[in-house]
């Protein structure tokens, strides 16, 4: 293992922190591990720390980079690293060391291929402020309402990463700074690769000099650079799932059942009240059969362009044609059952009162639209 502590400036600090975690690593860590200090642009005495404490530590070294940026630094050390787990915490050490040996397991054992501290699971100690736990906070919740995430925590300085997970990703991590972290969890994620949370005791530092309100900032342009290179299939995350991506527990059928059904109700929720609308607007020049035709088909062809991006995750050109014709037989399945719908309604009511008739095709649409995900599923996308 190879625990990187990137440093700036911490000329005061380096020092005790790192012969208490040698310390610790060397009495009670059952693996072998090196210590790297990952000096980024330091202008006071920190890189002749990192010098006297790599020429008396064994198993310690000392890199200097000429530029600043932590995520600079991880990225320059772990990707030139031999190590077989890449991992590192921040030097004043706020996260409990005990905590060491649980995020590096399950990257050992081959459970996992990323881990991550959390101070936000059940299970964690943690004492701070309430300005940073406010911070903390919601940042994730809105790494959770942009991105999807999955991780509770993607800013806790404890990580760590298997060397072959780091040679992939890390050519595709653009941040160099804080942000780093969360482009690299999101990267993976997204490549179908499991992220294990361990809940740590974690102390917040009073002499932190992270400037809050920049990094806040700088996180805001990181996701939205992210999500539009996500939605704009500037990532290979489809080459990466093939190669690094976990395989689904049954075959053909495709991973992450959950994040799919929720994805595919939201957009089936804005189809079915776009197909509303399209259907009041057309019902006042056409008759009920012609304006649920026209409203159906408009809406099912969005619905499939919409669910091969977002809900199955396909993207380019390829097989698009042959998934839209396919998506037009389920349309076809649809008009069916919304249809015959209509036609019972009229010969139960002469003239049946608006509010009855669109109610009635609510629950018609919402039953084609089950059938349209277990069909988009299991048929169209199955090899997606």
């Amino acid at each position: 293992m190879d625990v990187v502590i990137p440093v700036h400036n911490e000329e005061t600090d380096l020092e005790p922190c790192v012969r208490r975690l040698h310390d610790y690593l060397a009495t009670t860590f059952p693996y072998p591990f090196r210590i790297t200090i990952a000096d980024n642009a330091s202008t006071d005495a920190t890189p002749a720390v990192a010098l006297r404490l790599a020429a008396e530590l064994p198993r310690v070294t000392a890199v200097r980079l000429a530029e600043k940026g932590r995520g600079r630094a991880l990225r320059e050390v772990w990707f030139r690293s031999e190590a077989a787990v890449l991992a590192y915490m921040d030097v004043d050490l706020s996260t409990d060391l005990a905590g060491l040996l649980p995020l590096v397991a399950p990257l050992i054992s081959g459970h996992s291929e990323l881990a991550i501290g959390t101070r936000l699971a059940r299970g964690s100690r943690v004492v701070r402020g309430p300005k940073r736990e406010l911070i903390s906070r919601g940042y994730n919740l809105l790494l959770r309402g942009a991105l999807a995430v999955r991780f509770s925590d993607a800013q806790c300085g404890f990580k760590a990463i298997r060397r072959d997970v780091a040679r992939r990703l890390l050519p595709l991590v653009r941040d160099t700074g804080w942000f780093f972290d969360t482009e690299l969890l999101v990267l993976a994620q997204r490549a179908g690769m499991r992220i294990h949370e361990v809940p740590v005791d974690w102390v917040d530092d009073p002499d932190s000099r992270v400037d809050l309100l920049d990094t806040a900032l700088t996180d805001l342009r990181g996701i939205v650079r992210l999500v539009r290179a996500l939605a704009g299939g500037a990532l290979p995350v489809a080459e990466l799932r093939r190669d690094l991506g976990r395989a689904p527990l049954a075959p053909g059928v495709p991973a992450g059942l959950g994040r799919q059904l929720v994805r595919f109700v939201t957009v089936g929720v804005a189809s079915t009240l776009a197909y509303l609308l399209l259907y009041a607007a057309l019902r006042t020049g056409l008759g009920a059969q012609p304006a649920n035709l026209l409203a159906l088909l408009v809406t099912a062809i969005g619905n499939t362009a919409l669910n091969r991006r977002l809900t199955f995750g396909v993207r380019g050109a390829a097989g698009a044609a042959r998934q839209h014709a396919q998506g037009l037989l389920i349309f076809a399945l649809g008009l069916v059952l919304t249809s015959g719908s209509l036609a019972v309604l009229g010969a139960l009511l002469q003239q049946p009162p608006r509010l009855v008739e669109l109610t009635v095709l609510t629950v018609a649409n919402l039953t084609a639209t089950l059938l349209r995900f277990l069909l988009l599923r299991r048929w169209v996308f199955r090899t997606a």
